[in-house]
């Protein structure tokens, strides 16, 4: 005992008195907008990062540098780089020093962001860089979005990645871990998926991404030798503001020593002797030259006194440090599924109101993203059946890759975050725009020309209508038509009359809203005719007007209720303060009292007054005026009919707001909760958000990112609200369960009022919410299906010129049908063309393959939510595929495409058994990927 007691003794002296082994890693975080748009830092820095960068390395061999955005590098490539830079850079590459890390479009933000789109812009970046470089990242660098999600790890395990970096979670944890050396994990995002996906996460120090700027012997900041980027301009001369003090002779003992002891601090926060130390920050390294010039004689000199300083220095990527992490072999605590959000920087900076910023954008984000799924989906379903047909392939991918590119770019953390300036947030907003113009008409293309059945007839009071289903379900739904006329008939395809209603429109007095029942199979569309004879057939619905009522008027409140009844629920509304009473679903006979009304938090916009909101940060006291705008909830009472009775449907209508206003919807229930109320992560799984009480700023740090779904619940009712865009959401007392919809805010910090990040939002918005009540049971069935449905309703498209569409019958198109619990995820052409093999592929160009169909599938269910749909599922790809076609071969792949699954070997990877060429089994929250190849076949 006593000599293992002295080898194990001696083992720990020698580790201590070892040199700690430092990582320089260079780097330059470059927004891809916030306050400045694409275009302006394109031409005022980011080009010039690429190109010095590209340079300076070339010129001396242990020089490293990670690149992370690929926006940024892709433009820079297309439209700057010479055939000498590009040169250049496959030879960096090929040594490994230039590495490229996340690999994404952009660093896509963690809480206000939907799973459909994350993986879209991983893909993106991860495509591009596979078919120009053979390349395949495997680390992150997600240094800079406002907390962590616990799906984010979970998707990064999926495409392949060997770790995980993160910065931004709560300040007291992150003072709390680096006090017990605990900044390093090993973390399961998924309770279903545990170890199956695991990833080791490393959390940067309370320095975070950016070198530590201050200098003892300097009054200008340190390590920042190329000084701040200038707008709108580059100078001329190369002189920046700000420019750090030169390293020479009479300086580098004092930088030496003071880099030293910052390495020191952070390695007494880790338990191995590596120190991973970031060498930059927001837009640096354009002028690469005097970066590596001052830096490279810098680690000379402290290298040539390593023994002094007990400290080595190298630079390195990304992947040379975790390598060295991996090989120490320590045993790692485990990290369960828990998330780091909310965040907050200081006790009153709770990082929770970008959950509800420039609410339209977020909306138009979410709607772009269904638009692209939609045209992904029929696209697909074009090429195997008319690989020949009129529209042309390379016209087709121009406009999803328009749209691809569009929304992948808005989901930058500084983006559908809501956090940018004005004339960036009007950018994101015009391209997303524009590339859904040019997704209609593919999808106009696509619906038109297949079947090529043109004439012209007559049909003044008539109009056409195609409403496409792009999900693998059938569904059975509403859709909304405007029309001008005030009365109408509505047929199908095959001539007979469809259920309808028809009302004065909610926006305008000029149209009216026709709203129709549709029975769609999965992945199909079909063709509605729609007259306008005198006798409407069509139900006229009237609307009951209901007028502002004083909060006084509640004292009435209970003495005259007005009924609405369903198939599933008995709604009551109190006609005396013209709210929502009580629910009672019909099922269980159970009543939960239910009200719902509009609030406002006043918030501060004086620095001097106290804590202020802004884009970022909510900081209301508890102290808020009730107030009344618009709210229409519709109930479905198609008796007898599909129609899915347990959605009431809402929409609300807000602003434009006073100055610094923020508005919630209070829905005020009987459900003892306890304040715990439920929101999902990135609309991938469910977190618990457990109600906690802070010594200053308890509302704000209350307060949780809902994507797709929030709910509270008792042991007897669950009160489900899914959601068309993000918001913010919290239960600040029993029973209650509140959402922040929209925000206008002023404020007079200089900070903010430099870069126009004051929120100074005037605009309308009108989100949606479905809402559901039943039992926990019951609602399980329910809300993971109805968030995809909400997400992806179906397409409508008017057809403006009837004459085009006769009798083609979308309903000719075989449905594909996946069980209730799987979900298509992806189905898609992606377009790209490299080799499958990977061998083959990093020896040749394929040309674009635009008959390799991606194919993800998606488990909606949680190990255990649901004693039949959380069970695992076996499918027959080939049968459950043939509606669209025969399958000839199906390759298992990685989540962004760029692996082959049997030869991916994560690290700690555990293998299990392969399913055979065309069955497989997904099990609860499993994402599985496949390039799906069909017989050619042509009509």
């Amino acid at each position: 005992f006593g000599r293992l007691c002295t080898a194990g003794l001696l083992s720990f002296l020698l580790f201590l008195n070892a040199p700690i082994q430092t990582f320089v890693i260079p780097h330059s975080h470059m927004d891809v907008g916030w306050v400045y748009t694409i275009q302006e830092s394109m031409h005022a820095y980011a080009a010039n990062v690429y190109s010095s960068v590209t340079e300076e390395l070339s010129k001396v061999k242990e020089r490293r540098f990670i690149a992370v955005e690929q926006e940024f590098f892709r433009l820079w490539w297309d439209t700057v780089a010479s055939v000498t830079q590009k040169k250049q850079v496959r030879q960096l590459i090929k040594e490994g020093r230039l590495e490229f890390i996340i690999g994404g479009q952009v660093m896509h933000d963690e809480a206000v962001t939907d799973l459909d789109d994350d993986i879209l812009q991983m893909m993106e970046g991860h495509g591009f860089l596979y078919e120009t470089f053979g390349v395949r990242p495997q680390f992150s660098w997600h240094v800079d979005p406002f907390g962590a999600s616990a799906t984010t790890p979970v998707l990064f395990a999926l495409a392949g990645f060997n770790a995980h970096l993160i910065s931004r979670i709560d300040y007291d944890l992150k003072d709390t871990m680096q006090k017990n050396k605990k900044l390093q994990f090993v973390w399961r995002g998924s309770p279903s998926l545990k170890s199956q996906q695991e990833i080791f996460t490393h959390t940067m120090d309370q320095f975070s991404y950016c070198t530590p700027s201050y200098l003892p012997f300097s009054n200008r900041s340190g390590f920042y030798w190329n000084g701040v980027a200038l707008f709108p301009d580059p100078p001329k001369d190369g002189i920046y503001p700000n420019m750090s003090l030169p390293v020479t002779k009479e300086t580098v003992h004092a930088y030496a020593k003071t880099m030293v002891e910052n390495i020191k601090q952070r390695a007494a926060w880790f338990r191995t002797h590596h120190v991973l130390w970031p060498w930059g920050c927001d837009k640096q390294f354009y002028n690469s030259s005097v970066q590596f010039n001052n830096m490279d004689p810098l680690m000379k000199y402290i290298n040539q006194n390593s023994k002094e300083f007990g400290v080595t220095v190298q630079y390195a990527t990304l992947s040379e440090y975790f390598q060295a992490i991996y090989q120490s072999n320590l045993t790692w605590e485990v990290r369960g599924s828990e998330d780091f959000l909310p965040y907050s920087t200081e006790p009153y900076q709770a990082w929770t109101g970008f959950y509800a910023s420039r609410n339209v954008l977020k909306g138009v984000a979410r709607h772009a993203s269904s638009k692209l799924y939609a045209a992904e989906t029929l696209f697909a379903r074009y090429r195997i059946s008319f690989p020949d047909g009129p529209v042309a392939k390379d016209w087709a991918l121009d406009k999803l890759g328009a749209l691809r590119w569009a929304v992948s770019e808005v989901q930058h953390h500084d983006g559908i975050t809501g956090t940018e300036s004005p004339k960036v947030a009007d950018m994101y907003q015009q391209h997303l725009l524009q590339a859904m113009m040019g997704a209609e008409e593919l999808l106009a293309a696509l619906f038109l020309l297949p079947h090529n059945l043109m004439t012209d007839v007559d049909q003044a009071l008539e109009q056409h209508v195609i409403v496409y289903n792009p999900l693998a379900w059938n569904i059975t739904t509403i859709v909304n038509v405007t029309v001008t006329q005030p009365s109408a008939a509505v047929f199908d395809d095959d001539g007979q009359p469809v259920p309808a209603q028809i009302q004065g429109s909610a926006h305008s007095n000029a149209t009216y809203d026709l709203f129709i029942v549709v029975e769609l199979g999965g992945l199909q569309y079909r063709k509605y005719l729609i007259k306008f004879p005198e006798n409407s057939k069509a139900f006229e619905a009237k609307a009951a007007s209901f007028e502002r009522r004083s909060v006084k008027d509640r004292a009435k409140a209970g003495r005259r209720l007005l009924p609405v009844l369903s198939e599933c629920y008995e709604l009551l509304f109190d006609q005396d303060t013209n709210l929502l009473h009580s629910i009672t679903y019909l099922e269980e006979k159970r009543r939960v009292m239910i009200t719902q009304d509009f609030w406002e938090y006043d918030a501060n916009g004086d620095v001097k007054a106290g804590p202020i909101s802004d884009n970022y940060i909510f900081s209301a006291n508890a102290t808020v005026t009730n107030y009344a705008y618009s709210i229409t909830t519709r109930v479905p009472e198609c008796f007898g009919t599909k129609l899915p009775c347990h959605r009431l449907e809402q929409t609300y209508s807000l602003g434009p707001l006073s100055l610094n206003t923020e508005v919630v919807l209070r829905t005020s229930t009987s459900v003892k909760n306890n304040r715990t109320l439920y929101s999902d992560d990135n609309g991938y799984q469910m977190m618990k958000r457990t109600y906690r009480k802070f010594t200053n700023n308890t509302l704000a740090r209350n307060y949780f990112p809902m994507v797709r779904t929030a709910y509270i619940e008792d042991d007897l009712s669950r009160l489900v609200l899914v959601s068309d865009r993000a918001h913010g959401v919290s239960s600040q007392t029993d029973g209650q369960l509140e959402v922040m919809l929209h925000r206008r805010l002023w404020n007079n910090l200089q900070w903010n009022l430099g870069y126009n990040l004051t929120l100074n939002d005037s605009s309308v918005v009108r989100p949606t919410l479905w809402m559901m009540l039943g039992s926990v049971s019951a609602t399980s069935k329910l809300y993971q299906r109805e968030a995809v449905q909400l997400q992806h309703r179906p397409v409508v498209m008017p057809i403006d010129q009837p004459r085009k569409c006769l009798p083609h019958r979308g309903s000719l198109l075989r449905s594909v049908v996946l069980p209730p619990n799987l979900h298509l995820l992806s189905l898609s052409v992606p377009g790209w063309n490299y080799c499958s093999n990977h061998s083959v592929h990093l020896n040749l160009h394929s040309q674009p393959d635009y008959d390799r169909i991606l194919l993800r599938i998606m488990h909606l269910f949680e190990e255990g939510e649901d004693p039949e749909l959380s069970k695992p599922v076996t499918i027959n790809l080939k049968e459950a595929l043939q509606g669209m076609g025969e399958v000839k071969g199906v390759e298992e792949r990685s989540l962004t495409g760029t692996w082959d699954v049997t030869s991916l070997q994560r690290w700690k990877w555990k293998t299990r058994t392969r399913d055979d060429n065309f069955t497989v089994t997904i099990s609860p929250k499993e994402i599985r990927t496949f390039f799906v190849h069909f017989v050619s076949r042509n009509f």
